[in-house]
């Protein structure tokens, strides 16, 4: 089956209503589909109005506002008769699942019933989410469900090599397969850098600015982030802190990081002009399964330095493109930031390494193995 023939339903619980680095993928991958020639509708809850324009013909399910003070987030309520009956219209050729919810399993037991191939692919580690508002004792449930959930799948497709190998260890026996992500570096180059804007953020040209990029949110790890903050404070090493992003944890992290620059919200190019305005990126999320503001940052020429865990362990290669820190320890995060800091000639080394580390994710490319996979299981399935 060529590219052209798919009939792609995909499944997700949240495609363009708040936007962050999951559906945006998703949109992604649609949208090279879409000029691939294939057909796409997408089954999602949905707002009004939403954060971006979808890609693809969006059909709005049934869903509930997220409990747990993460309201801006809806969660799917299954398969209502119209949207059975949709898709028994549409007759897609193969179900794609995007997060292991109330909506993915039921459209993957919709799939299994109706004898049409499904792959499903994973975006964030759920299952580290709720040691982040005191239920860590639920992550081993949480674990034995997400297994479950993949290992009924006819193929997993996962953003990086280390999340194979962490779904190995689960149990996952489904065939997995990389999905990764790409880069527009035409947005994310040393290039973008621009003094001025630093400036009027209030940062002098010869201040070293650590930087957060991304959804503020607990679970990307802020306490820490603060923690390493107070840590170089205490130690009188001089910094500036710039946090690129928004999130229903804003004020939250405003109160421990209280001398940080907060831009909000940044798209398109004026993100681009944002990461490259870091001179170290800080990142001590363990919930990542592969980093796209990790990629971002490198391909703008900033070091990084993160947490040893999925994700950034594909990307950040230890002592040359940035550093590597075990998740939680707080001193030997302000060491390696230290270490950036006191050393220029590391600093910008090690930003140029990382720029060149990137250059080959590129989406067309990524985009490709994701719908040769969708055809070679459409094939299958026709047999």
């Amino acid at each position: 089956m060529l590219a052209r023939d798919l009939r792609i339903a995909l499944f997700s619980g949240n495609y363009n209503y708040v936007r962050d680095g999951a559906n945006q993928a998703l949109n992604n991958l649609m949208a090279s589909a879409l000029a691939a020639g294939a057909s796409v509708r997408v089954y999602s809850p949905t707002i009004d109005p939403p954060a971006f324009e979808p890609a693809g013909d969006l059909v709005s399910v049934p869903s509930w506002s997220m409990p747990g003070g993460r309201g801006e987030y809806r969660l799917a309520r299954g398969l209502s008769s119209q949207v059975r009956a949709d898709l028994a219209a549409y007759k897609p050729n193969i179900v794609h699942v995007s997060a292991p919810d109330i909506l993915g399993h039921r459209a993957l037991s919709w799939a299994r019933k109706s004898g049409i191939p499904c792959v499903a692919s994973l975006h964030t580690r759920f299952e580290t989410y709720p040691r982040y508002y005191g239920l860590a004792f639920i992550e081993p449930l949480l674990v034995r469900m997400q297994t479950r959930f993949y290992n009924r799948a006819d193929q997993v497709m996962v953003p990086s090599g280390s999340m194979a190998t962490l779904l190995r260890e689960w149990g996952v026996t489904s065939p997995i397969g990389i999905w990764s992500r790409g880069i527009d570096h035409t947005r994310f180059n040393p290039g973008r850098r621009d003094n001025g804007w630093r400036r009027a953020l209030g940062i002098a040209d010869d201040e070293i600015a650590i930087g957060f990029l991304g959804r503020l949110v607990l679970e990307k790890g802020l306490g820490v982030f603060a923690d390493v903050i107070g840590a170089l404070k205490s130690r009188g090493v001089p910094h500036r802190v710039l946090v690129i992003g928004e999130g229903p944890a804003r004020e939250w992290f405003a109160q421990r990081v209280p001398e940080a620059v907060f831009t909000g919200f940044q798209g398109g190019d004026d993100l681009g002009r944002a990461a490259a305005g870091m001179d170290i990126f800080f990142m001590p999320s363990v919930t990542e399964t592969f980093g796209n503001v990790t990629t971002e940052a490198m391909a703008a020429g900033v070091p990084v330095v993160a947490a040893r865990a999925t994700g950034a362990i594909d990307l950040v290669e230890d002592g040359v493109t940035g550093f590597l820190v075990p998740p939680r320890d707080v001193q030997a995060y302000a060491d390696a930031i230290q270490r950036l800091i006191e050393d220029p000639a590391l600093r910008r080394a090690a930003g140029q390494a990382g720029h060149v580390r990137v250059r080959g994710y590129e989406w067309d490319q990524v985009n490709a193995a994701m719908i040769n996979t969708y055809c070679a299981l459409a094939n299958s399935g026709s047999d």
